[in-house]
């Protein structure tokens, strides 16, 4: 009879209210037998297993797997090899496994990383990606406010190193999205502006959770540095108002 495979199942979980997880997210966590969450060297918490947690059983192993905060390229890639093999461990032991992830297990994911070296080391177990709302999903959805409609484009970039990747478009996208924000909140703010054609730029730091904040004047910020999980995103003025102003 033949074995039956491991399976590893990368699940994004939601941007932070625990309703927000998939269905078949929370299926799958009542039928592995272990999941693995990656937290900071620094504390133990990871947000991705609190919204996750009222949805795994009891009896099923949790582990954290611990990432160091460090620009070091070598030091990194070393933490992620050692953390694929941990759960490689567990596939050659035809264990069914899953991996969260804050949001969407394919967008600026943890999982991301772990899923390229796992395909590398071990390509042959299956792997099972399972999607998941993204914080700027539910941060429109909190404002009532459509990202895109008819032909316009959107831009989804990370912050970090601020407002640089919007500067580089020649052609402004109507809707212009920064994640991870927390850092880089001053040149988002001037390369926003900089753009001359968008509304108001608007921030939401814990998007869906209890502390949600909306910040509809983002030089608030500016004097401080914001929440870890924060987002900023403006939209293009429609042709008529840009007339009218």
């Amino acid at each position: 009879m033949k074995k039956q495979k491991g399976i590893l199942y990368g699940l994004g979980v939601g941007p932070g209210d625990p309703e927000l997880i998939t269905l078949k997210a929370t299926r799958v966590l009542n039928v592995v037998d272990e999941v693995f969450a990656a937290a900071s060297t620094k504390n133990a918490y990871s947000l991705a297993l609190s919204i996750a947690k009222p949805h795994i059983p009891d009896l099923t192993s949790v582990r954290m797997l611990y990432f160091p905060m460090t620009r070091d390229k070598s030091a990194v890639e070393k933490v992620w090899k050692e953390h694929a093999q941990t759960i490689i461990n567990q596939l050659e032991q035809q264990k069914k496994v899953a991996f969260i992830t804050l949001g969407d297990a394919m967008t600026y994911s943890t999982y991301g990383y772990i899923l390229k070296y796992i395909q590398e080391m071990a390509p042959q177990f299956p792997i099972v990606s399972i999607p998941g709302i993204t914080s700027y999903q539910a941060a429109a959805a909190c404002l009532n406010t459509p990202l895109v409609e008819g032909e316009d484009s959107l831009l989804l970039t990370s912050g970090s190193k601020g407002g640089d990747r919007l500067r580089a478009f020649a052609a402004k996208p109507e809707c212009v999205v920064f994640l991870k924000a927390y850092r880089g909140v001053e040149d988002i703010a001037a390369a926003i502006k900089e753009a001359g054609v968008y509304q108001d730029a608007i921030a939401i730091s814990n998007c869906s959770r209890e502390d949600e904040k909306v910040y509809r004047d983002i030089e608030e910020l500016c004097d401080r540095r914001p929440d870890y999980w924060t987002l900023i995103f403006a939209k293009q003025k429609k042709v008529d108002e840009t007339l009218k102003s």
